[in-house]
């Protein structure tokens, strides 16, 4: 199967504030936020993109602009409404500080498989809606384009980890685990029998490896050589 770059939108002024922003229209990226997302388009400019997709939301379309930025031969960024932000319903809109008060913020924290935001989606219909999103986008990328193929997807903080979640196979009740930072990294390939998690959270480090080889479908045994980049031009 194909490889995909999970890519979480850069900060936002909600981020900094500590607003939950949710799906609230006009949210852009701030200074920093345009700064990390450049920084990224920079990064994943070495890995000749098969295409990219995004949430539609406007911070993560913002997003996937600076990655095409550095990209050739993709004309536009196709949108996918199953990727946007989790519905939080009532919760939008409201500070992190004030929604820790809340009864329901600990059932979030230690048993979300459990949690429906009043007014809003459950958070494991959040994560049903997500994976099967990028399990399509990714076998539509792997026929189009072969195995080696390699795409971006721009989503959301609680929806990366939900995808992050299901390809380790963790229960939706672990997923607070994982840590997804502002216009971070990671990245899963899809083999024919499991995915593999390549890599987790990240914000630096070459990523033409990606470019180099296909990734193998059996794990190595005692952990492999690791990844090989091209060679230097």
């Amino acid at each position: 199967m194909a490889t995909v770059i999970l890519v979480r939108h850069g900060r936002t002024t909600a981020n900094a504030s500590g607003l939950l922003a949710g799906r609230t229209p006009g949210v852009e990226l701030d200074e920093v936020g345009r700064g990390q997302a450049a920084a990224t388009g920079n990064r994943i400019a070495a890995v000749p993109l098969a295409g990219v997709v995004s949430s539609p939301l406007e911070r993560c379309r913002q997003t996937a602009q600076f990655i095409l930025d550095h990209q050739q031969g993709i004309p536009h960024t196709p949108i996918e409404s199953d990727l946007t932000e989790c519905d939080y319903g009532q919760w939008q809109g409201r500070t992190l500080s004030d929604l820790a008060k809340e009864n329901l913020w600990s059932a979030v924290q230690t048993q979300p498989s459990a949690v429906t935001f009043p007014g809003g989606e459950s958070m494991a219909g959040m994560q049903a809606r997500s994976v099967a999103a990028i399990r399509r986008h990714d076998a539509s990328f792997e026929a189009e384009h072969g195995p080696g193929a390699v795409w971006a997807a721009v989503s959301h903080g609680d929806i990366i980890k939900s995808v992050l979640a299901d390809a380790l196979g963790m229960h939706l009740d672990l997923f607070q685990r994982i840590t997804v930072g502002p216009a971070s990294v990671s990245i899963v390939h899809y083999g024919k029998g499991r995915p593999t998690v390549l890599a987790t959270n990240t914000d630096a480090g070459d990523l033409s490896w990606l470019a180099a080889s296909p990734t193998a479908e059996d794990a190595p045994v005692g952990g492999g050589a690791g990844h090989t980049a091209p060679p230097a031009g």
